[in-house]
């Protein structure tokens, strides 16, 4: 089923944008929620009219992010983390704990945002990229450390 995007929605696309999605997840989630409308002839005439309305919107929305991206790529986290004698970790540090770190710093971002690789399993400095909007993805050093 083909919709257009009244919100930018991370896994779709930018507000505006006409996607196809699955019949059900339009029915069920997007358009009850209305985040989308149907891509019908009459939708698309009225999106084109509210084009400029919306770069406007989109433009607002990449400030915001580019804003936000400058302050996160000067953050450095510090994660304690109980090691055992060859200095390796119990366990593993997760996009959890570095939300759990953003948060102590009063930074706030959703673990979907948060792109790492694999959970973190060694001590050391490491560089995790967070996505803030499309194409904007700063990194953040986080360090692991014993815990004392």
């Amino acid at each position: 089923m083909n919709v257009i995007l009244k919100e930018t929605i991370e896994s779709l696309g930018i507000i505006g944008s006409e996607v196809k999605v699955a019949d059900g997840y339009a029915r069920n989630y997007l358009l009850p929620q209305k985040k989308a409308i149907l891509a019908t002839v009459q939708n698309r005439k009225l999106m084109t009219h509210q084009k400029a309305k919306l770069d406007l919107q989109i433009a607002k929305e990449r400030g915001v992010a580019e804003e936000m991206a400058k302050t996160l790529q000067a953050v450095v986290i510090t994660i304690p983390a109980k090691v055992s004698d060859e200095n390796r970790l119990y366990g593993s540090i997760t996009a959890r704990d570095i939300l759990n770190a953003l948060a102590e710093k009063e930074i706030t971002v959703d673990k979907k945002m948060i792109l790492l690789s694999g959970p973190i399993k060694t001590l050391g400095s490491f560089q995790v990229p967070i996505r803030v909007y499309k194409e904007v993805e700063p990194t953040i050093t986080v360090e692991i450390i014993p815990e004392s």
